[in-house]
């Protein structure tokens, strides 16, 4: 089992209004996956804002995951609000979904913001990131 990471009891950073513990620390550092395309993808946007690259990795699907992965490290990047807007699909009984959702950052002190369609797979019961679609303008 893998050592959970301590993480202050705080907000999730995923905007759940959940204690992270009761959120997404339940599968962040832990041998517990998400049931749900959602929940996949609020856990790992929880990772990018705690800089949790090994969960991050391990969610993604191994057909798509990068060799390397920037977290912007070097760029002090800070995840600040995460709006989901849309969700198809990806319940505990799919096999695929698709979670869009805008995320807002401060990077060097500038505020960014990102909007995504990411797709999900469901593979040996467990849900993985595939790849960002092209959001519809």
């Amino acid at each position: 089992m893998a050592t959970k990471k301590k993480h202050k009891q705080t907000l999730c950073p995923c905007e759940s209004g959940l204690d992270y513990a009761a959120c997404c620390g339940m599968y962040i550092g832990t041998d517990c996956w998400p049931p749900t395309a959602e929940q996949l993808m609020r856990s790992r946007y929880s990772a990018y804002a705690l800089k949790e690259k090994d969960y991050i990795i391990a969610t993604w699907h191994p057909d798509t995951c990068p060799a390397e992965l920037d977290l912007y490290e070097d760029a002090h990047v800070k995840w600040t609000r995460l709006k989901v807007l849309n969700i198809e699909a990806g319940a505990e009984q799919d096999q695929t979904g698709i979670v869009e959702f805008t995320a807002t950052m401060k990077a060097n002190g500038r505020a960014e913001k990102m909007t995504e369609r990411s797709e999900f797979v469901k593979q040996d019961g467990r849900w993985y990131y595939v790849k960002a679609q092209e959001v519809p303008k």
